[in-house]
């Protein structure tokens, strides 16, 4: 089936070598160490203790 001439002047879009390789990358399989643990641990209790701050907050806080 011929193309039409303006189906030749579209180029496909480009295709993006970082989501290309992180989607051909082996899952990690490697065990979780006690100090990868306690880091997410830390995180995530760290995320719930967390108050949401107004811009203006922010702002004094970082003398803005």
């Amino acid at each position: 089936m011929p193309r039409s001439p303006a189906s030749r002047k579209i180029a496909p879009p480009p295709e993006d070598p970082v989501a290309k390789a992180l989607a051909e990358a082996p899952e990690d399989d490697e065990p979780v160490t006690p100090e990868e643990r306690a880091a997410l641990e830390e995180s995530r209790s760290g995320r719930q203790r967390a108050k949401a701050l107004t811009t203006e907050q922010l702002r004094r806080k970082l003398g803005l």
